[in-house]
């Protein structure tokens, strides 16, 4: 740090020509301003300035050092001002990664906006149903759904879901209603990844196993399954929302129905999280409704 002790004093020197303009310009005094060159001069040991009764001027050595101070100082200012802007206008890389079927309707349309508003990002988004891992991958941020259960990372709450179960009018025709959690075991349950669906039963979470002929991994195929009536299927809304609206879907076990869960954007919690990132969570929870998330 010595390096710098004298510099910005040395450059209002030979800038204003003057001890007493370069302690004023630097909201300092004379004297300081005098100790810091004696001190640059006998580090330097070199002659920086000739000093008269009417002037102060840069020496040779003086002019030379001062053309590098110069530059450097330019170059801090604009490294400043470039922290600044990226206050102020989101820039630079900035990685995430969501499910595929949430990520496809809500987060990429959102994503696309933000960067039409900030042309000077450049972003990575990795749509995939497997949870990375964020640190070892490199991700500024991640969109999960449902109960977190990774202590290590932070969280902040975008947007509530819903989980509906449903069946097409066609089924129910021929198969009928179900009215209590025990008669799913005699209808045909259409399986994601898990064996079972949630429920809430006297105000206590509760998983039932379900049984169909059909299990997959990708909730449009269920929905679709669904909309064809081969069974009943559970679904969040961002699923099953416009079919239930329009009727070719209908809600089913309402009383049972478990309270909405969250959408999250997950961070880690040893990572600075950079302007740019936090500006891109508040886009999103403005976007999709949580207020004062």
């Amino acid at each position: 740090m010595q390096r710098w002790e004298g510099v910005n004093e040395f450059v209002a020197v030979a800038e204003t020509e003057s001890f007493t303009r370069a302690a004023k310009r630097l909201g300092v005094s004379t004297a300081h301003v005098s100790r810091q060159i004696s001190a640059l001069e006998d580090r330097l040991s070199t002659r920086l300035f000739y000093r008269t009764t009417r002037r102060v001027s840069t020496t040779e050595a003086g002019q030379i050092y001062y053309q590098h101070c110069r530059q450097i100082l330019d170059a801090l200012e604009q490294a400043e001002r470039s922290m600044t802007n990226m206050q102020l206008v989101p820039q630079g890389r900035l990685r995430l990664t969501a499910p595929v079927t949430y990520g496809e309707k809500s987060i990429a349309p959102l994503v696309n906006d933000f960067v039409l508003r900030y042309p000077e990002l450049d972003v990575e988004m990795k749509l995939t149903n497997q949870q990375l891992d964020l640190v070892a991958e490199g991700y500024d941020l991640a969109v999960r759904l449902g109960k977190l259960d990774d202590s290590s990372l932070m969280a902040r709450r975008l947007a509530s879901r819903t989980l509906y179960v449903c069946a097409s009018p066609a089924y129910l025709a021929v198969h009928g209603t179900p009215h209590s959690l025990s008669e799913l075991e005699h209808h045909n349950c259409l399986q994601g990844n898990l064996g079972y669906w949630r429920f809430q039963d006297a105000g206590h979470p509760r998983n039932v196993r379900i049984r169909g002929n059909v299990r997959c991994d990708s909730g449009r195929a269920l929905l679709d399954a669904a909309l064809k009536g081969v069974g009943i299927v559970q679904l969040p809304d961002y699923y099953v929302g416009p079919a239930l609206e329009a009727g070719t879907l209908v809600p089913l076990l309402t009383h049972y129905q478990e309270d909405d869960d969250g959408i999250w954007a997950v961070y880690p919690h040893n990572r600075h999280l950079s302007p740019k990132v936090r500006m891109l969570l508040d886009y999103f929870v403005d976007s999709l409704g949580v207020p004062n998330a």
